[in-house]
């Protein structure tokens, strides 16, 4: 098992590090009907006794909605009054889960990834003072949680499976984990999670 336990500052540079990647997109483009529109999330890691944990959320339940009911990365679309698409994760998850931007430590991004909702989405790794008052906003989130980065890094939680694509467009490998605290991370959020655990040299 590796070790989990590493300072930001080595969670800094390993982001600083990582090689560049061109658009991370395991769909084809027949898929998409429109240029994807930006987005971002924050994977936002927070330090206990047992080490650093990563907070998702539950998405509540929204009819048409394909991501409804998901479990998830707090963040969201970039709107035009949104200078950066890291001021668009923090004010997504400040809208979220009522984290305050100002106590965000962002430490770094991964490669942005293309959903299959046809989003472009950045993600960003930072840091929040632990315990913290979350309050999550009702209309969005049905149930915030952690997982241990050292039970997302062993193998032995999670797989690959392959799943078909609308309109017969072929096969899409899909990383499911196993549950945890009753809910169970998969498709983009889970492969965000697995490119994170490589970056920081936690994972295969």
């Amino acid at each position: 098992m590796p070790d989990t336990n590493l300072t930001p500052e080595e969670i800094r540079l390993r982001l600083k590090d990582q090689p560049f990647k061109d658009l991370l997109n395991h769909y084809p483009e027949a898929l998409r009907s429109s240029s994807p529109r930006p987005a971002a999330v924050l994977i936002p890691l927070v330090m206990n006794e047992h080490g650093w944990e990563v907070i998702f959320i539950r998405r509540t339940e929204v009819e048409g909605d394909m991501h409804s009911g998901q479990v998830a990365l707090p963040g969201g679309r970039r709107e035009r009054t949104d200078e950066s698409l890291t001021a668009a994760a923090l004010r997504e998850t400040h809208e979220e889960l009522g984290i305050q931007p100002k106590d965000v430590t962002v430490l770094g991004q991964l490669n942005e990834f293309i959903a299959i909702s046809n989003y472009r989405v950045t993600p960003f790794v930072g840091t929040l003072p632990w315990p913290y008052p979350i309050r999550k906003d009702d209309r969005e989130v049905a149930r915030w949680f952690t997982i241990p980065l050292a039970w997302l890094a062993d193998p032995a939680n999670h797989r690959v499976e392959k799943r078909t694509l609308p309109n017969g467009m072929g096969e899409v490998a899909v990383i499911f984990f196993e549950n945890y605290d009753r809910e169970m991370l998969w498709g983009l959020s889970a492969r965000i999670i697995t490119e994170l655990l490589k970056v920081l040299g936690l994972g295969a």
